[in-house]
């Protein structure tokens, strides 16, 4: 069973999918970010599942979204880098008044101890047709991704605001890949 999950999550719009590109450029496994890819499948289909529509639906599919992924990363060798996850999943399905994050995930972690959040950076951040809400919504639901990590037992490594290569190297040798 393959351990080496490590997560990168954090501030919408901060820069998490162009990190995940570099390192997937370099030939590292990567997962994309469940909710970008439920977004795309909703507003192609029914649209029943948007988060600015139904966020528990959104929520519930993201759970269901990132446990697969992991199945999937389970065969993968070496290290996986995944964009947001399980975590952000549970952390948005209990702020729309689903079960508690504890309910959710449970005792066990599963990302490696070690999560990389990338902070607010006002400068990368863009609404979208698939982003529809606000820097300050942004940053609210960062903050309680940290809450999330710190009540799960996971140690934060806040990446600086730094050119992408830069945060990549930072990672990678962190991880010892490098």
């Amino acid at each position: 069973m393959n351990r080496r999950f490590v997560l990168l999550t954090g501030c919408s719009g901060g820069g998490k999918s162009t990190l995940l590109e570099a390192w997937n450029e370099r030939g590292f496994a990567t997962i994309q970010e469940p909710g970008r890819r439920i977004v795309a499948e909703e507003m192609a289909g029914p649209g029943d599942a948007l988060p600015w529509v139904h966020m528990k639906a959104f929520a519930r599919r993201a759970i269901e979204v990132a446990i697969s992924d992991l199945e999937a990363a389970q065969f993968l060798n070496d290290i996986v880098f995944f964009d947001r996850g399980m975590i952000d999943a549970a952390v948005a399905l209990a702020h729309s008044g689903g079960p508690t994050i504890q309910e959710i995930l449970g005792e066990t972690l599963i990302y490696e101890r070690r999560v990389y959040i990338v902070p607010p950076w006002r400068q990368l951040f863009a609404e979208d047709a698939e982003r529809r809400h606000s820097f300050d919504a942004a940053v609210q639901e960062h903050h309680r991704i940290e809450q999330a990590l710190d009540s799960l037992g996971y140690l934060r490594r806040e990446l600086p605001k730094v050119a992408v290569q830069e945060r990549a190297e930072i990672v990678l040798q962190e991880c010892g890949v490098l």
